[in-house]
């Protein structure tokens, strides 16, 4: 099958029957799926969980353990589940928060996303709890976001 003309960052090769049909068999393999966590690296893994369950109201959920590092798991009802981990020491991954010299660029990175009931309330909690903000209305005037940094940035 040859794909169509779709620009000039397309290719023009042909696609193999066995390509495709790969492709569909692992879209059905993948039926059913949906995200089960995501995980944090932290090197205060308690001061992390204290943020989320006091800015986010997550709820810290029974954690099996992992004998020589400590992991916290939190839970966002109904069902999103947060995994701080504590970070090793021997890690050279840099650590927030996050130099940004232009907080417009934010929306561009990468980020976890939220929805919140009552958007005005929560960006004012976020004020009163001294977190500092970013928000910014998409030109469709209905979608609105606030950006903030949890304490590891």
């Amino acid at each position: 099958l040859k794909s169509s003309s779709c620009g000039p960052l397309c290719s023009s090769r042909l696609f193999r029957p066995s390509a495709i049909s790969h492709s569909l068999s692992l879209m059905a393999a993948a039926e059913g799926a949906r995200l089960h966590h995501i995980a944090r690296e932290s090197a205060d893994v308690k001061r992390l969980a204290a943020f989320y369950q006091e800015v986010l109201g997550f709820e810290r959920i029974e954690t099996p353990k992992f004998g020589e590092f400590e992991v916290i798991w939190l839970r966002l009802p109904p069902s999103f589940s947060l995994h701080l981990i504590e970070k090793d020491p021997r890690s050279k991954l840099p650590e927030g928060p996050s130099a940004v010299a232009d907080p417009s660029a934010l929306p561009r990175g990468h980020h976890i996303s939220f929805a919140v009931s009552n958007y005005e309330t929560f960006v004012q909690t976020l004020k009163e709890k001294g977190i500092k903000t970013f928000e910014k209305t998409q030109p469709d005037g209905k979608t609105k976001q606030v950006f903030f940094f949890d304490p590891d940035g």
